[in-house]
């Protein structure tokens, strides 16, 4: 198996010390999180000549990366919080069929990160945030055909090309302005804006109401679960030890080692850790000075089929609901897989809710999703659903992910990504690889400190 070409730097770009630390690099890694996010560091830190224990208190890829979209866009990866955020207003947020719920409740900890969240949504941090991702972006695809050329996972799927539906030329307008700010910001972004019948010829599993849209080009888009998998099989082929079902407890440190406590009183003795837990990443993180909470924003998705379904992805930006083709049946783990060679899949996704990890699915949630999208897809049997799931995305208040080290030079963190985990896993993994095994980090990451 080739990995060549992928120990070096991303870029010719500055970098700068590393907290005061250990002198000789780690050598024995554990990394707590068994998503993209996690799997990928193991897997860039194997590069680069350590060997990995991943943990996960489920199976490897279950959590939300099992249930993402699966897009690869950098043209679209940019800070939550934003302006247009606010317009829906407490009286939108508060109803279950918003595409941004926040339950009625009194939850002290998610009223003080949406009170945060409300505080960056204005144009200036949105563009400090943009500024920030930008130079990740540039690299994300990057990061993907590296694993691709080692044979770690799949080839991403190009996407032709990735359209944005709207009903209307004015509803399209808020989108046109935003890719204008994101080119302003540094992000290259390619593009074609359709109207009338120009969109069903682009795209003809469009129905007739969308009557706008905006062609992306450029970008990539994965079978999310299956690609995950491949990576996880990769980690362990290539000498990784994989242990599911093991909740960790605790990790502590002291001179020499770090210790990871799992459930059963176990402790485990490695030289670092990191600790890529998604949604649940304060429980672990706050002993190390991340004090920036991450809130779990839960999103859904099922999966459907039908006589036309969409060849590329399609965003429904006004009821923000995302649609991938997916080219393989689905796998559930302890099912039978959903879908034959040659059917034609589509991965329907969406919402933004702000709950507990572990609450239940809200039906009304899926009902609501079916609902926005039922006029936009004329050939797409939606009454006909399988694998309905919810997962919790980790969002921070500021929308910018946690990457980088700790008040302790043995733990490091990668996580708080929102909606761009998927996105961002692999090039999070190579750029945290590097500063962990260098002891330098690199410049890209300077946004991302996990102190900040």
């Amino acid at each position: 198996m080739s990995g060549r070409g992928t120990r070096g730097r991303l870029t010719a770009g500055a970098t700068r010390a590393l907290r005061p630390g250990p002198t000789a690099p780690p050598r024995e890694v554990a990394v707590v999180g068994a998503g993209i996010v996690g799997l990928s560091v193991a897997w860039f830190l194997q590069e680069r000549g350590a060997t990995v224990t991943v943990y996960d208190a489920d199976h490897a890829a279950s959590g939300a990366s099992w249930g993402n979209a699966g897009w690869l866009t950098p043209a679209l990866t940019a800070p939550l919080p934003e302006p247009d955020v606010l317009r829906y207003g407490l009286a939108s947020v508060l109803k279950p069929s918003s595409p941004v719920y926040v339950p009625p409740r009194l939850d002290p900890a998610l009223w003080r990160f949406l009170g945060g969240f409300a505080r960056h949504c204005t144009t200036r941090h949105w563009q400090s945030g943009m500024a920030a991702y930008a130079p990740v972006n540039r690299l994300a695809i990057r990061a993907f055909e590296d694993l691709a050329d080692a044979e770690a996972t799949p080839r991403p799927h190009r996407a032709k090309p990735f359209v944005a539906g709207y009903r209307t030329t004015s509803e399209a307008s808020a989108l046109l302005h935003e890719l204008r700010r994101i080119e302003l910001a540094g992000q290259p972004v390619h593009y074609d804006y359709l109207t009338g019948p120009q969109v069903q010829q682009a795209q003809p599993g469009l129905s007739a109401e969308v009557g706008a849209a905006v062609l992306l080009h450029a970008q990539r888009y994965i079978h999310p679960p299956n690609f995950v998998r491949a990576l996880a099989r990769s980690v362990i082929e290539r000498g990784g030890k994989l242990r599911e079902l093991v909740r960790v407890e605790e990790v502590t440190t002291e001179r020499n080692a770090a210790w990871v406590v799992d459930s059963s009183g176990g402790r485990h003795r490695h030289d670092a850790v990191v600790l890529a837990t998604g949604a649940s990443l304060s429980r672990l993180a706050r002993p190390f000075g991340v004090t920036r909470w991450v809130q779990a924003g839960r999103g859904y998705s099922f999966t459907v089929t039908g006589d036309r379904v969409p060849d590329g992805p399609v965003y429904f930006p006004q009821q923000r609901v995302a649609c991938t083709p997916l080219h393989e049946p689905v796998n559930p783990i302890g099912d039978p897989p959903y879908g034959e060679e040659g059917v034609p899949l589509l991965r329907v996704a969406g919402m933004m809710e702000f709950r507990r990890p572990d609450e239940e699915l809200d039906r009304r949630r899926i009902r609501a999703i079916v609902e926005a999208a039922r006029p936009l897809l004329g050939g797409v049997d939606l009454d006909h659903r399988h694998d309905e799931w919810v997962g919790s995305r980790p969002c921070t208040a500021d929308g910018l992910p946690l990457i980088g080290s700790t008040s302790s030079s043995r733990v490091f963190v990668a996580g708080g990504h929102g909606m761009w985990g998927v996105a961002l896993g692999p090039v999070t993994g190579k750029l945290l690889a590097e500063q962990i095994t260098t002891g330098t980090a690199p410049e890209e990451l300077r946004p991302f400190d996990p102190l900040r």
